[in-house]
């Protein structure tokens, strides 16, 4: 972002005071509330390729892996600018940057684009020109700790308070883009509908090579064994953490205060065992059976 750009960002926020809205019972933030029309409405292309996740589970990693398969592993190339600005956010509208919806019209075709809407919220042309979606979950003990402390350090989102009452809101899916449960759930139920491929974080941190190759396959593409092996390097926690077009440093302090948590924080399977109490962890199982009880779905929460 240019001084300019950056100072008068500066101004806009002294005077702003984020709230949330909704959008059939769906917490959103309410800037994004207010252009809903606009997200809604918006005409997806046939070539779009749209990387989906419930915020934290892993969206900037699968977004570079995709940018990069698409690029036939071009680094160069996927240097060109940081993965928000490559990759709109068509659900996100920051004043006074360009809104998601307006910097993807922008964009020249094939575009790679980003949303964290739950599956009900969708723009009805992702469906109708039968875009190829990537959607990615995380298990959600997980996706609960990294929400948290991204909460902590982003002053778009509100304030999460204390571990604890974060359990509760989390858990009631008070949190922005609503409950974990519904959205991993929506997408499941959708993916044999529509072009979607379902790929899990744990498997991802498992096998990141496996996982690649399996999106490169979905988006129409054979890479040689070459080409998975320098993706599967540059999109590794260490490189994107190291690298400024991935790891958030470009974005003013103002608005990500990585003193606060860093945006590449841990990048783990099972970091929730260094927060959940032992009554949290009984509480959750106990509400996660219920609220996952026929979706046939299998998270793992350790590896």
């Amino acid at each position: 972002m240019d001084p300019e750009s950056e100072k008068k960002l500066s101004e806009e926020m002294e005077n702003m005071t984020f709230k949330m809205g909704e959008i059939q019972g769906v917490p959103l933030p309410e800037t994004t509330c207010e252009i809903w029309d606009q997200i809604y409405n918006f005409q997806a292309r046939e070539d779009d390729i749209l990387v989906s996740t419930f915020p934290k589970a892993g969206t900037s990693w699968v977004q570079e892996i995709v940018d990069l398969i698409m690029l036939n592993g071009d680094v160069e190339r996927s240097m060109r600018a940081p993965c928000f600005i490559k990759v709109p956010f068509i659900d996100l509208n920051v004043k006074p940057v360009p809104s998601g919806v307006d910097s993807a019209n922008a964009m020249e075709s094939p575009r790679l684009l980003k949303t964290h809407l739950p599956i009900q919220l969708m723009p009805p042309s992702f469906w109708e020109k039968n875009v190829k979606v990537v959607y990615v979950a995380r298990n959600a003990k997980d996706c609960m700790v990294s929400y948290f402390h991204f909460q902590r350090m982003n002053s778009v989102l509100p304030d999460p308070g204390t571990w604890n009452e974060y359990f509760s809101t989390f858990l009631a899916g008070n949190t922005p883009w609503g409950s974990w449960f519904d959205h991993v759930i929506g997408w499941w139920n959708a993916k044999d509908k529509h072009q979607i491929l379902y790929v899990f974080y744990e498997d991802m941190m498992e096998d990141p090579k496996r996982e690649i190759r399996k999106i490169s396959k979905f988006l129409g593409k054979d890479l040689t064994e070459e080409v998975l092996d320098t993706i599967q390097h540059h999109t590794s926690f260490n490189a994107m953490k190291e690298n400024p077009m991935t790891n958030f440093s470009t974005v003013p302090s103002l608005l990500f205060d990585q003193s606060i948590s860093p945006y590449m924080r841990k990048g783990k399977v099972g970091d929730w065992k260094n927060h959940f109490l032992v009554a949290q962890n009984i509480v959750f199982d106990e509400e996660y059976k219920k609220k996952m009880a026929g979706s046939r779905l299998n998270f793992r929460t350790e590896l």
